[in-house]
């Protein structure tokens, strides 16, 4: 399984933005495929220029409550962004989730000057979601 801090170095070792590009699409490669019956108005993230599609399933880790996401987009730079946003979210409680800024992380990869402000967007839309969720996980908790 990848981890950000993997990302983290791969994009570390690639010094031109095409390279970056092909492996955030690569990343988007390696996820499951969402079935048919997910791509749902109910799992849409509204707020992407794109389709996006984040599925949601609560578990449980021990006693804790994790948070499992699949995701899935109709382009294949969205798919990678998705890829990263599930390594970093995927599979943690919510308070993890909550402690977790991915703007910074996606920051930190240089990606805010390096997508459109449409895509920035979409990639917000996103992280409130999972935000979103998590904070409803722990109201119900």
């Amino acid at each position: 399984m990848t981890t950000i801090d993997h990302i983290r170095d791969n994009f570390a070792l690639l010094d031109d933005w095409d390279d970056r590009y092909r492996y955030v699409i690569e990343l988007g490669r390696t996820l499951d495929p969402l079935p048919e019956a997910e791509h749902s108005a109910e799992n849409k993230v509204q707020g992407c220029v794109s389709q996006v599609w984040l599925s949601k399933r609560l578990g449980r880790n021990g006693e804790a409550v994790v948070l499992n996401y699949r995701g899935d987009s109709d382009a294949h730079i969205v798919r990678g962004l998705i890829a990263i946003l599930l390594t970093l979210y995927s599979g943690k409680s919510p308070q993890e989730i909550l402690k977790t800024n991915a703007i910074e992380v996606f920051d930190e990869f240089g990606f805010r000057d390096h997508l459109t402000p449409q895509r920035s967007n979409g990639l917000r839309s996103m992280v409130e979601r999972i935000r979103n969720d998590a904070r409803a996980a722990l109201a119900a908790a």
